[in-house]
């Protein structure tokens, strides 16, 4: 479990194919402090550290990822230079400053909009079909592992929605959310508890 409050952006340096991918990632954590079998988000997707090196501000570990993961999620993300939005698994008695967060990507979304407004970024997703049902304005959505708050809704006739986003010149900093421009991949996990919700919706439905 996570709580989409990025703690720092690493960056990927090498890809190895072995089957799977074996991909090396840059970050500044104390490589003692990370255990092999510990779970990491990666720009939303929860990864399995299988090795760790370095020293503590200067550290790597690496991860494995699936073929089914790669094609599951926005492929920008798995390439030498890219940069991911980082948070180590939530531990009992940490605070839950975002959102309850599993780190399992539903679906890749599209930035078709960034603009200023006020001192922050308003910035337009676009959601598929079977996502669009679970995002609702107030609500929270994660997008690229960082946990954000919905500002506003519209659907699309072809059963797609938009969704805006006012960025705060922190998350901004502290987090890749602010280097987004138009055309970018990002991947999308919705509330888990939007997902419950709706499937009891559609029991209740059926009778």
């Amino acid at each position: 479990m996570f709580t989409g409050i990025v703690t720092e952006i690493g960056k990927i340096t090498a890809i190895e194919d072995r089957g799977d991918k074996h991909i090396t990632i840059a970050c500044a954590m104390d490589p003692a402090k990370i255990a092999i079998g510990a779970s990491i988000a990666c720009s939303g997707v929860c990864l399995t550290v299988v090795d760790r090196g370095g020293t503590a501000g200067d550290a790597w570990f690496a991860v494995d990822v699936s073929g089914e993961t790669i094609s599951c999620t926005s492929p920008s993300r798995w390439q030498v230079g890219a940069a991911l939005n980082l948070e180590p698994a939530l531990k009992l008695g940490d605070e839950l400053g975002g959102h309850i967060v599993t780190g399992h990507v539903d679906g890749v979304g599209e930035v078709v909009g960034v603009c200023p407004e006020g001192g922050s970024t308003r910035i337009g997703i676009s959601a598929p079909a079977d996502l669009a049902a679970y995002i609702a304005a107030k609500g929270s959505i994660t997008v690229d592992g960082t946990s954000l708050t919905v500002n506003e809704v519209t659907d699309q006739p072809d059963g797609t929605c938009h969704f805006a986003l006012n960025i705060i010149p922190h998350t901004a900093d502290v987090t890749t959310i602010g280097a987004l421009a138009p055309g970018d991949k990002v991947n999308l996990e919705i509330d888990v508890l939007a997902r419950y919700l709706r499937r009891m919706q559609m029991l209740a439905a059926k009778g």
